[in-house]
């Protein structure tokens, strides 16, 4: 039986990324943001236009999503309440935000420099995503999806498939945020028809689910 809800959060889940951006001085900002979707070589991020890393991202033209791993959800908590904002915005103050200069520091992550874009990648994220912005489109009210396109991807080399250019989902363990709460470990389920029709080299997927 179903139930007619009015819904207050449409949030259902989506991986952690952590958006490392340039401020103006050049310094290096990070932060938490989980509304994005993927196609092809590009993403969509979507986040209020208010914010310093959507500033950030319309001055800059770049960014790097880096892809937080399930075990990371201390730092991603702790990196959750800062803001690189000074002064901090009313409505983020009555949210219990302050003010970071060093967020990187403050949340024990670590920068690490990027290969083809200023913007730092995080050194504990398993996969790094160094992008491009194409384009910026307003989305709502106070909001913005950003069209960034991948410009060089790092992964971990143990979540590799050897022998080929593809992520292993066995091993890769997203950090998934629902209704704002955290999630994690990662279970195969059922073996898909759309990854036998790809030719997805996904073996111990198809194992995890025979046995």
């Amino acid at each position: 039986m179903h139930v007619i809800v009015d819904l207050k959060v449409l949030y259902f889940g989506t991986p952690v990324v952590l958006l490392g951006t340039c401020n103006e001085d050049g310094s290096g900002n990070v932060a938490p943001m989980s509304s994005a979707w993927w196609l092809g070589q590009s993403a969509m991020l979507g986040m209020g236009n208010r914010s310093k890393t959507m500033g950030n991202l319309v001055r800059e033209r770049e960014c790097v999503l880096n892809l937080a791993s399930s075990d990371m959800a201390g730092a991603v908590d702790r990196l959750a309440p800062l803001t690189g904002a000074d002064p901090v915005p009313e409505r983020k103050v009555a949210k219990g935000y302050r003010f970071e200069k060093d967020k990187f520091g403050a949340a024990g992550l670590t920068a690490q420099a990027s290969e083809v874009v200023r913007a730092p990648r995080v050194a504990e994220c398993p996969i790094q995503l160094e992008c491009v912005v194409e384009q910026v489109h307003p989305f709502g009210e106070g909001a913005s999806a950003v069209e960034v396109r991948v410009v060089r991807a790092h992964v971990e080399e143990r979540l590799v498939i050897p022998g080929t250019d593809h992520v292993d989902p066995v091993g890769w363990d997203p950090l998934i945020m629902k209704f704002c709460e955290f999630f994690g470990g990662a279970t195969n389920v059922h073996a898909s028809a759309l990854a036998s029709a790809w030719k997805m080299p996904h073996q111990g997927v198809r194992l995890a689910a025979a046995g």
